[in-house]
C-alpha cells in the first residue's frame, strides 16, 4: 500500500440507524453526558441540510468522490476546517494526504492570496485529478504538489507550520504525531480525520492494524503534554490539537 494514500474507510458504521430514545437514567449517571444522543441518523441529515451551497468545483468533487468511491472529509468537516484555519488566521499548511484535494481547497480558500498549503498523495492519478480543479477554482498558485510518501515529505520540510492536517494511512497515525511537533509553530493546530474510525474504537481487543493504531494514536495526542487536544465527533471524528 503506497503510503499517503488514504483508506476507503470513511462510511459511518451505523448509518442508517435513527436517533436512540432517552432512557432512564442509571444512578451515578450525569444529565449532560446525553447518553443516547447522537447526531446518526435525522440529527446528521438536519446538519448537512444546513450547509450552504457550494460552489460549482467544489460540489463536482463531492459528486465525482460519491460515484468513484474516494474518501473526502465533505462539506461539513471541510466547514470546520476552514473555520479553525480563519480563527487562527492561518498562512501555511500542511496536509497530509490529500486524494482529489478536496479539504486541500478548503485550506487554500482560507489561507487566502500569499498563503500556502502543501498537498501529498501517493498516488499520481489523484493528484493530476486535483491540479485540474485547483487550476479552474483560481487555487493553484497557493498549492505545492507532492507525490509519494507523505510523512517523507512532512520529514523533510524545514519551516514551522500553522496547521498540519492528518489524513494518511490509519496504521501511520503513530509516526505522524512524532513528526508533527517540530513542524508546528506554538500556537499551531494539528488535526487529524477519523479518529472514531466508524465507531471502532470502542470495539474491545480489536484485531485490525488500523483499529490498533488509531488507538494508540488518541491516547499519545490526549497525553501529550505538547498538546492540548479535543476530538471533535462530527462525521467520522477530528481531534483537534493545539500545540502548546
Amino acid at each position: 500500500m503506497v503510503r499517503g494514500k488514504r483508506l476507503n474507510h470513511d462510511a459511518p458504521a451505523f448509518r442508517g440507524k435513527q436517533v436512540a430514545k432517552n432512557k432512564p437514567k442509571k444512578q451515578g449517571e450525569a444529565n449532560w453526558r446525553h447518553y443516547n444522543f447522537t447526531t446518526v441518523g435525522a440529527v446528521d441529515d438536519y446538519l448537512y441540510s444546513m450547509l450552504p451551497k457550494r460552489e460549482s468545483v467544489l460540489a463536482e468533487m463531492e459528486d465525482y468522490a460519491a460515484k468513484n468511491d474516494i474518501p473526502i472529509v465533505g462539506p461539513a468537516v471541510a466547514r470546520v476546517l476552514q473555520q479553525l484555519a480563519l480563527l487562527i488566521q492561518a498562512k501555511r499548511v500542511f496536509e497530509l494526504g490529500s486524494a482529489i484535494g478536496y479539504s486541500t481547497m478548503w485550506w487554500a480558500q482560507a489561507v487566502g492570496e500569499g498563503g500556502k498549503v502543501i498537498y501529498t498523495d501517493g498516488d499520481p492519478k489523484n493528484a493530476e485529478l486535483a491540479r485540474s480543479y485547483f487550476d479552474r477554482a483560481g487555487v493553484s498558485g497557493r498549492i505545492t504538489l507532492h507525490t509519494g510518501d507523505a510523512l517523507e515529505v512532512l520529514s523533510e520540510q524545514k519551516e514551522q507550520f500553522d496547521i498540519i492536517f492528518n489524513d494518511v494511512d490509519k496504521e501511520d497515525y503513530p509516526r505522524v504525531l512524532r513528526l508533527v511537533p517540530s513542524r508546528l509553530r506554538k500556537g499551531g493546530l494539528f488535526i487529524t480525520d477519523n479518529v472514531l474510525w466508524s465507531g471502532r474504537v470502542t470495539h474491545k481487543n480489536p484485531k485490525e492494524a488500523s483499529t490498533k493504531a488509531i488507538l494508540q494514536f488518541n491516547r499519545a495526542l490526549y497525553d501529550s503534554k505538547e498538546f492540548y487536544t479535543t476530538i471533535i465527533p462530527i462525521r467520522d471524528g477530528l481531534a483537534v490539537a493545539i500545540k502548546l
